[in-house]
């Protein structure tokens, strides 16, 4: 069983999700956007301890809620990041295009690699390489759950970006194929914006990587 508490954070309308183990109250932060401090004190209110900060890819509005979340907490939260986008954690998550200067947080402290799992109490996330946004995107997979956290990779009716530096069309269209499109239809997608969809509805009408 995952709780999870959804918001709508940062100059880019970024979802940063809060999700729980309700018997343990071991928490994680997927995506800590923006304005660190709303989101922990959605955890205090509900009893929830933040252990890990798992990012889906490096770009600052994914990240831009991490160090004030870091700041409160005692020991650190794990981080965990495909080193393929440690380049673009390091700079800031490419803020700077955009006039923004962000603090990155912690240092990442755990790499991610496709097929590894991570433990949330009972819950297993696996994790999927799923590159094409950026180079070292990931996406999280709780398939007991019918959940995938698919950052960037894929939104309600579109796609991410690929004109940002690591971006490939023709690799996210890949990724999608292989790692999203082969899980159950009925799989739940919460993404990095926009309104959760589902694998089937996405194979179906999905303007960009349709399944024809």
């Amino acid at each position: 069983m995952l709780e999870i508490v959804s918001f709508i954070l940062g100059p880019a309308s970024t979802n940063a999700y809060l999700v729980a183990d309700p018997e343990t109250k071991e928490a994680v932060v997927i995506d800590p956007s923006w304005d660190g401090h709303i989101i922990l004190k959605a955890a205090q209110d509900r009893g929830w301890r933040i252990g890990h900060l798992w990012y889906t890819h490096a770009h600052f509005d994914h990240i831009g809620g991490a160090a004030a979340i870091a700041d409160a907490l005692n020991p650190l939260p794990h981080v965990a990041l495909h080193p393929d986008d440690h380049v673009l954690w390091r700079s800031g998550g490419g803020g700077a295009a955009f006039g923004l200067d962000i603090d990155p947080g912690p240092e990442p402290t755990i790499d991610f690699v496709h097929g590894m799992k991570l433990k949330l109490g009972s819950n297993e996330f696996e994790v999927r390489f799923t590159p094409g946004h950026t180079k070292g995107h990931c996406v999280l997979y709780v398939a007991k759950e019918n959940i995938c956290f698919c950052g960037d990779l894929i939104f309600n009716g579109s796609v991410g970006r690929t004109d940002l530096p690591g971006g490939d069309f023709d690799v996210l269209e890949n990724s999608i194929r292989t790692q999203i499109y082969t899980m159950p239809d009925e799989t739940l997608l919460l993404s990095g914006h926009g309104t959760e969809t589902t694998v089937g509805h996405e194979k179906m009408y999905n303007p960009f990587v349709g399944m024809n």
